[in-house]
């Protein structure tokens, strides 16, 4: 049961050569490393086991602790088969690949350039999920991290060097208003993935790019508002989608006022001037 399984935090005296727990390898990695460790305790309690069938888990450790069999094990575990020869530009650096798809409706306002997200659809693979209801918050926080990174993260720095995004004020992250009014993610149903613990796949980070669906269905808003003022063809959408970004893409008489205005012989060196 669950209420028997304690963790504590990770510390050199356990493993002296552990990894990082990023590029979300946790569950795959120090998963399959407790199943090692446990292998090893359960072949231990093996003899016990057969010779007591009923006895159950507490007689058959008191069992094996009057018998001084060790009960503790370090379980060890790399993702095996894993290759990359650079120079040639052949291997196989993954040992498996996450999918998922995602849809957004949008609205912006083509005056100001803000805009909302008013749906998103995500369905992402998880292979056999380890535990949906956290699965789902993964995908939910990765998401919304997403749509930070493509649509208001941005890294401003003055022309004289010096950074201008550097606090709350002017560097924006997304918020409680930030996130689709409705949110609606699946985890894909039967399939298994036999490359990792109990068939499950890494999900901290791959669903943070569905959130590129936000962007894609921004600028074929922007895109539509030109459209209406018989503006046709390609043009640059730069990542993040900023409401400065949206406002000028959309291209109307008050863009075009600016425009006029500029003086390319005049420039403040307070200001850094971006695509």
């Amino acid at each position: 049961p669950i209420v028997k399984i304690y963790l504590s935090e990770t510390s050199s005296d356990k493993v002296p050569n552990a990894t990082a727990t990023g590029a979300s390898i946790s569950s795959d990695l120090y998963g399959m490393a407790v199943k090692h460790a446990c292998e090893q305790i359960n072949e231990r309690l093996t003899p016990f086991k057969e010779a007591a069938p009923d006895a159950g888990w507490e007689a058959w450790v008191n069992q094996a602790y009057s018998a001084r069999v060790n009960l503790s094990a370090q379980g060890f575990y790399k993702t095996p088969d894993l290759w990359m020869d650079w120079e040639k530009g052949t291997g196989k650096p993954y040992n498996y690949y996450s999918y998922g798809v995602g849809c957004s409706v949008v609205e912006v306002d083509t005056l100001t350039g803000s805009f909302r997200v008013i749906r998103s659809d995500l369905l992402m693979d998880v292979g056999n999920s380890l535990n949906p209801a956290i699965d789902i918050g993964q995908v939910e926080g990765a998401f919304t991290q997403g749509l930070g990174l493509f649509t208001m993260e941005e890294c401003i720095f003055l022309q004289d060097g010096k950074m201008y995004t550097k606090g709350p004020g002017t560097y924006k992250i997304p918020g409680c208003s930030d996130i689709p009014i409705e949110l609606n993610v699946s985890l894909l149903d039967r399939c298994p993935n036999p490359k990792a613990i109990f068939s499950s796949k890494g999900i901290g980070e791959p669903p943070l790019f569905l959130a590129a669906s936000v962007f894609f269905a921004v600028k074929e808003a922007v895109k539509s508002a030109r459209t209406e003022r018989g503006i046709t063809g390609p043009f640059q959408f730069w990542s993040p989608a900023t409401v400065e970004r949206i406002r000028l893409a959309c291209c109307d008489k008050f863009v075009e006022m600016i425009e006029d205005g500029q003086d390319e012989g005049k420039t403040s060196l307070t200001w850094k001037i971006l695509p």
